[in-house]
């Protein structure tokens, strides 16, 4: 059973207005030689805020427990059970954060969207783009009527505190 109707097909690269050529990919397991040193680059203040959430990122965690992860997500995709997007440099050779789109785990939304930056983006031009640009992407390419995004409409404090789905 799918939280999304049948037939709806997800976006493959979606390029983020104003990112300075950046754009959002599917991400899969392919991804762990970047991925892991931008989480782990980043740990500090992705724990900050996911951590309390998700458990994520432990400081423990390993470059295998990584590639474990981004493959679930991969599969999680393809399933349409939830949506991870990388946010891909211009020159394909970074990624820069993550974009996700999640089923409610918590009352009162159809969908859960969160997203973040490396450490070098947190405050500037490619967050300011994906603060503007995801709202606008979920509503207009997606099927939610009621989407959350956590941490940006509510804190993360915020939404522990609701009740579940």
């Amino acid at each position: 059973m799918t939280w999304l109707p049948h037939d709806f097909v997800h976006p493959l690269h979606v390029g983020i207005p104003g990112g300075g050529g950046h754009r959002l990919r599917p991400i899969s397991g392919a991804d762990a030689p970047l991925d892991y040193p931008a989480v782990m680059g980043s740990r500090e203040r992705l724990w900050s805020v996911f951590g309390p959430a998700w458990g994520w990122p432990p400081a423990t965690m390993s470059y295998e427990a990584n590639l474990a992860d981004l493959e679930r997500h991969a599969a999680e995709m393809e399933a349409h059970q939830s949506f991870n997007y990388t946010v891909e440099s211009p020159d394909r050779t970074a990624l820069r954060g993550c974009v996700y789109i999640d089923p409610p785990e918590k009352r009162g939304a159809d969908a859960e969207i969160s997203w973040w930056v490396v450490d070098e983006e947190a405050g500037g031009a490619l967050e300011w783009a994906l603060d503007a640009f995801v709202p606008r992407w979920i509503a207009e390419d997606w099927p939610f009527e009621a989407p959350r995004f956590i941490g940006r409409d509510l804190s993360w404090e915020e939404w522990l505190r609701l009740p579940d789905a």
